[in-house]
């Protein structure tokens, strides 16, 4: 007999404010308790010492938080100049110092060669894996840790503010795997003074901004208002296709969409079928119905969505404060 999950059945996104201080994992489990839903995940980690954007999953939009991932972030964030740390940010003591600060002209110089695609090194205390043992977890032990650079992509990164000659603000859009404290750390060994993250706050992750953020406080009140039968989930969700943004939409009929659910292809017949390959998800009924690839005219599902809420439409979703 299957194990039946403990929990409600609830599909879609949330975007919640994490506060500093809280890790990613817990932040998860305080929103999967207030909604009390049985499976609840999120799309890329942030550090106790960053608040702002986490995307949260729950239900049967896990399926789609591989693609939220791969989406671009947008992070603005302080550098402390004058020392570096073991963790590159504020967590631990410095472990090189100088009394070299950068002036402004220097700091803008060296911006374009932080830019583009780039070679990086991951912090120490970071959550690579190094022979399936995570690298924060063999620092904490005392272990050498030493990892390969590897190439990250950087969209965007200028200088916001200089408030005093110790501090910069910088915004950066970053590809998958860039790690903003090795930035910090880089730039700081660049302009000869070092420098550590104090601050760090990330504005977005792929189609998730500040724009639809809500906050635990907020969160709570509104599932205190809707009382024990947890109808505030449709005021605080965003719908489970609205991860799938700038991925083509196939619409199929009942019939197709009852192949799709079986696991089995979908022929892409007809006068308007799409000329295309790559990725794409069907919807049928105005649901999202399954995720996959069309190759060779036809759709091949690769995950298969079981969404019976009408508000689970493609664009729908409200955020409230």
């Amino acid at each position: 007999m299957a194990r039946r999950a403990k929990g409600r059945k609830v599909d879609g996104w949330l975007v919640l404010d994490k506060p500093v201080g809280m890790t990613s994992t817990e932040a998860v489990a305080r929103v999967k308790r207030l909604f009390q839903a049985a499976k609840a995940g999120h799309a890329g980690t942030l550090d106790p010492l960053a608040s702002g954007c986490l995307p949260i999953a729950l239900g049967e939009a896990t399926k789609t938080v591989a693609n939220v991932m791969d989406g671009r972030k947008l992070y603005r964030f302080t550098v402390r100049w004058g020392a570096e740390t073991a963790t590159d940010d504020a967590e631990s003591d410095a472990v090189a110092t100088s009394d070299q600060r950068p002036d402004e002209a220097a700091i803008r110089e060296i911006l374009p060669d932080f830019t583009g695609n780039i070679m990086q090194v991951p912090p120490r205390f970071s959550a690579v894996k190094i022979s399936g043992e995570r690298a924060y977890d063999l620092a904490r032990d005392g272990e050498e840790v030493v990892l390969e650079a590897r190439e990250i992509a950087v969209h965007n990164l200028h200088l916001v503010e200089r408030p005093d000659p110790d501090h910069a603000i910088f915004e950066a859009e970053c590809g998958k795997g860039a790690y903003v404290r090795a930035l910090a750390r880089d730039m700081g060994r660049r302009l000869g003074s070092y420098g550590h993250v104090v601050a760090l706050r990330r504005l977005a992750v792929g189609p998730f901004g500040e724009e639809q953020i809500i906050s635990l406080e907020n969160l709570s009140d509104l599932r205190d208002k809707a009382g024990p039968s947890g109808g505030f989930a449709g005021e605080a969700l965003l719908s489970v296709a609205t991860a799938l943004d700038g991925i083509p939409a196939l619409a199929m009929t009942e019939r197709d969409a009852a192949r799709l659910r079986r696991g089995q292809a979908v022929i892409l017949r007809g006068r308007d079928a799409p000329v295309m390959s790559g990725p794409a998800y069907a919807i049928s009924g105005g649901l999202p119905v399954a995720l996959g690839e069309v190759d060779k005219g036809a759709f091949n599902p690769r995950r298969v969505f079981n969404l019976s809420d009408g508000r689970d439409r493609p664009g729908e979703g409200s955020f409230r404060g």
